[in-house]
């Protein structure tokens, strides 16, 4: 099986922006009638200018990378425009050569051109061969050059190598990249075999005569040349770099070509082809969140790579200077000068053959135990006898000591490249754990002066009860009047209840009460009074009337049977965890029938359970 990877020159993706190339056709003909000469004028090899529509005193001027005056030759085109571009193909990388123009302005001489001149398509083919010729044969590398060429008229894909076939399918692979199943690829090894291929081929291709050209092409014209390279040593790497030389068809104005019938259904899918690969442009040129229609055209779907995508392009735009050109050429121009903005990211198409370097490992490590893994050996049993005799004269090639040793280590080499960000990683968990541990042992130091400080607050607390407690008469009965007092009294001199009496103000200290044990629920729950502050709390239920206090306790075991988690938490001295443990031994042993059942639940001594019943019934009388 072989392993993909897509890496550029440099090794990471580098940018490449669209090249445009503008050619201006020479004047054909007598001048117009209005004896007005071309609408259009280079002004140098980059620059140029139109007659402004809106305002005929003024001009608008255009910036490419380069300018072909009337003059221009193809050969200069060549070297200018596509020659450059050329020995990308030759390190696995994706070319796009592309004219676009009006109709009559010159498209097809451009990428064809005649026998004495050729166009960009011979040229560059030629260019091609003559840089796989030069390569040097000790650099342990094997080229192989193939061709494939279509046309898409109607909105049809058809094979012009294979006039008889259909509509052919366009598909996309899962590493993005665009192919045509059913498209002939044949092998050519010289131009010769190339130029035997292409010519009979290109007559194929649907023209017809218009109004304002004689052999106007009805379909868009790609012809793919694809080079693979393959190495000579292990493992075998390969490179991929596909050629793609486009001829569009021109955008028309039926108006004047005077189209009809068959003629008027190819303009029409002529222009909408070309009016996607303007929407094309826009969207690329809008940002990386807007949708691009790639898929609305055929041509968008084939131009992919070459617009915004993998490949080095460069689009050759075709015009004319006569006036009655003039709005054909005005919207092409400004298409160019969209078109150059555009950036595509090329990269290098590798495949690695890692089966054979992986088989031979295995059998490196095995051998000597004179044993075979059980699952390859019900593998090998099904082979064939041929597939057994080939894969061991291969794996005889490998089993020098020497060759095996190199395959391993730089097997191990790969792998620790891949896994130095997994190391990184790791080293950023231990620093994270190492300051997640000193932030704890920072809460336990709080968490002890917390739990000393809460102490103090118990044993004052306490005090105060105890004080109070010899200074308050017993209570028989509830008041039937009850003076108002002001709570932050009971709360800010707590002491000051003694000096009250105890059946007037009955309410106040029931409040002062309440307020007190809201010091003592901050205590954790393994904090025990001493024995002889015990002895002073057992008394307390004897002073609070029988009724309000069997109402209380009543309160109390139904919230210990029936309460939630939230609804436990609630009860004084009850926290997350006390009320889980009430939860789960409810559970097991079904309901409380009594208060002291709760002894029974772990944690829960009689101590704790005394200072539980006194803070929840003093907070309930307090509500």
């Amino acid at each position: 099986m072989a392993q993909r990877v897509t890496v550029s020159d440099n090794g990471s993706k580098k940018a490449s922006r669209v090249r445009v190339a503008v050619r201006l056709r020479p004047y054909m003909g007598k001048q117009d009638e209005k004896g007005e000469g071309p609408c259009v004028r280079g002004l140098d090899s980059q620059n140029l200018e139109i007659i402004n529509w809106r305002n005929a005193t003024e001009t608008v001027k255009y910036h490419f990378d380069v300018f072909h005056g009337e003059q221009a030759t193809q050969q200069e085109v060549f070297l200018s425009s596509v020659k450059p571009i050329l020995p990308h193909i030759l390190r696995g990388q994706n070319v796009s050569v592309f004219a676009y123009g009006p109709t009559g302005a010159g498209k097809t001489h451009t990428m064809m051109g005649t026998s004495e001149h050729p166009g960009m398509i011979p040229r560059a083919v030629g260019e091609v061969f003559h840089l796989v010729n030069g390569q040097n044969e000790n650099e342990g590398w094997d080229y192989a050059v193939g061709m494939s060429y279509l046309e898409i008229y109607n909105e049809k894909v058809l094979d012009l190598l294979s006039p008889s076939s259909q509509d052919l399918p366009i598909r996309e692979d899962k590493d993005k990249n665009i192919l045509i199943p059913g498209l002939t690829h044949t092998t050519i090894s010289s131009f010769s075999d190339f130029d035997r291929q292409f010519v009979p081929a290109s007559l194929n291709r649907t023209t017809a005569s218009t109004k304002l050209n004689q052999r106007s092409s009805r379909s868009h014209a790609v012809l793919l040349i694809k080079v693979v390279r393959t190495q000579h040593a292990l493992a075998h790497r390969q490179q991929t770099g596909k050629l793609y030389l486009v001829d569009l068809a021109g955008s028309e104005d039926n108006r004047r070509t005077g189209n009809q019938g068959i003629r008027l259904k190819e303009s029409g899918a002529i222009n909408l082809s070309l009016f996607t690969l303007n929407k094309v442009v826009d969207s690329l040129n809008s940002g990386a969140s807007v949708r691009v229609p790639y898929r609305d055209s055929k041509l968008t779907r084939l131009l992919q790579d070459s617009l915004g995508g993998s490949a080095h392009s460069v689009m050759i735009t075709n015009i004319a200077p006569e006036y009655k050109y003039y709005f054909d050429t005005f919207s092409t121009l400004n298409f160019a000068a969209k078109s150059k903005l555009i950036v595509n990211k090329p990269f290098t198409c590798e495949t690695v053959a890692v089966q054979s370097v992986k088989r031979a490992r295995e059998e490196h490590e095995v051998g000597g135990s004179g044993t075979m893994p059980h699952k390859k050996k019900h593998r090998e049993e099904k082979k064939t006898e041929q597939d057994a005799s080939s894969a061991s004269a291969h794996l005889h090639s490998l089993s020098e000591p020497s060759v095996m040793d190199r395959l391993i280590a730089l097997e191990k080499l790969m792998m620790s490249c891949q896994d130095k960000d997994s190391v990184n990683m790791l080293k950023h968990v231990a620093q994270s754990r190492k300051e997640i541990q000193e932030l704890k042992e920072k809460q336990k130091e709080f968490e002890s002066k917390a739990m000393m400080l809460s102490q103090l607050a118990q044993e004052k607390s306490t005090s105060r009860e105890a004080d109070f407690r010899r200074n308050e008469a017993p209570l028989q009965q509830k008041p039937t009047t009850v003076a108002k007092v002001n709570k932050k009294q009971a709360v800010v001199q707590p002491l000051q209840v003694s000096q009250l009496q105890p059946l007037n103000q009955l309410a106040v200290v029931r409040k002062q009460s309440v307020c007190i044990k809201k010091v003592g629920k901050m205590l954790p729950d393994h904090v025990e009074l001493p024995d002889d502050k015990e002895n002073m709390l057992k008394a307390w239920e004897s002073q609070l009337d029988t009724c309000i206090l069997e109402e209380s306790r009543q309160k109390i075991l139904q919230i210990l049977n029936t309460g939630s988690l939230k609804e436990l938490k609630g009860l004084q001295q009850i926290g997350d965890k006390k009320a889980k443990l009430i939860l789960g031994w409810r559970e097991i042993h079904g309901i409380f029938y009594k208060l002291e059942d709760l002894c029974k639940v772990e944690g829960m001594t009689e101590k704790r359970f005394s200072s539980f019943m006194k803070a929840n019934i003093l907070s309930a009388i307090g509500k």
